[in-house]
């Protein structure tokens, strides 16, 4: 039986736990979505895999294997067991980071993406980074300047942004900066007399090259990132302006803003703590969405730097019918795209009280 001291120490304690019971159901909500999320993603790349017009065995043994080492092989892929089986023994393989051999490269799926993402993920985080600097002010200065030259120039920066092929503006870049100019690197991630001169410790040649002090290796890998990070960069500051600035618009209409100025607050604390405080959720939701389709989406311009990462990866799988390395990366960028949105609701929390 609890004595009145204890129920009145349970009741002190109650509104403490309150919080951590929140967090608590919060991160049970996170990982039964991502579950949900990452066993549809299994079923979706293991239909792909089955549908497709390609036998894996032929494209393991060759035409001109026998029927005895067919069969054999067959039995060895498990793919003589039924197709909910078939799924169970994909999923576990999965899990245990085992993507199957490339055809292509003859190694391990996973080593291949270990070795071509983080140069994926360095081009895609530069190109962000350029985006969210001078894409965010350029819209909130459009806004701001409604009708008036900038706001002009940005929707034109959008409007070609929008239009233009970014293999185009890349072959142009390219031919004017490179083969003209010469202001920066060519093709690939770094000049072959440097190749090979830093150890790979986080995939991203630029830390690697600026931990270990090389930075003659540094400067040359900057020259090869700068102009392919700068045409991403500039489709992400033509969506991420365009963006912003349609948010700001409709803020800067409301009447707080009117109510806000009408008390005398400062110019910059209307447009900044107010308005620009009141967009940064759907902002977050553009910024995340825009990283994603760049880690996924530079396919063109890694094909046209001939640039080492997932993209051009993805690519010749695809031209090889190596289905495996297909499936791999395609699991990849599809976790990544969980985990973004995963950050993203988090960070929810963060700016805005209300998803507290």
């Amino acid at each position: 039986m609890s004595t009145p001291a204890s129920s009145l120490e349970a009741l002190r304690t109650l509104p403490a736990r309150r919080p951590a019971v929140r967090w608590a159901l919060r991160v049970l909500r996170w990982a039964l979505t991502l579950a949900v999320t990452f066993t549809g993603l299994l079923a979706l790349t293991f239909v792909i895999g089955r549908k497709v017009p390609i036998d894996p065995v032929l494209a393991i043994l060759g035409d001109r294997a026998s029927a005895d080492a067919y069969a054999a092989e067959r039995i060895a892929l498990g793919l003589d067991k039924p197709l909910l089986t078939q799924f169970l023994i994909y999923a576990r393989d999965v899990l245990h980071g085992n993507f199957g051999i490339s055809l292509l490269t003859a190694n391990p799926v996973l080593d291949d993406i270990k070795r071509v993402f983080p140069a994926t993920l360095e081009l895609a985080t530069i190109a962000t980074l350029i985006g969210i600097a001078v894409g965010v002010p350029l819209g909130v200065v459009a806004a701001v300047k409604h009708n008036r030259p900038i706001d002009h120039v940005a929707r034109f920066v959008g409007l070609i942004g929008s239009s233009v092929p970014v293999f185009w503006l890349g072959l142009m870049g390219l031919l004017l900066f490179y083969a003209k100019l010469h202001w920066v690197g060519g093709p690939g991630r770094i000049d072959p007399a440097y190749d090979g001169m830093v150890d790979p410790r986080t995939g991203s040649l630029l830390i690697d090259a600026a931990l270990a002090g090389e930075w003659d290796v540094l400067r040359n890998a900057l020259s090869h990132i700068a102009l392919p990070a700068a045409i991403l960069g500039y489709y992400s500051v033509a969506y991420l302006s365009r963006m912003t600035r349609s948010f700001m618009l409709d803020q800067l209409s409301q009447e707080y803003i009117v109510t806000a100025r009408a008390k005398g607050l400062s110019e910059r604390r209307v447009i900044w703590r107010h308005a620009f405080g009141n967009i940064m959720v759907p902002l977050l939701t553009v910024i995340a969405l825009t990283y994603s389709n760049l880690l996924e989406g530079s396919v063109l311009t890694e094909i046209v730097f001939a640039w080492p990462g997932l993209g051009s990866y993805l690519t010749g799988a695809l031209l090889n019918a190596d289905m495996n390395a297909v499936l791999g990366a395609t699991l990849v960028i599809g976790a990544m795209f969980i985990t973004v949105n995963l950050l993203t609701d988090a960070l929810y929390r963060v700016f805005d009280p209300r998803a507290r």
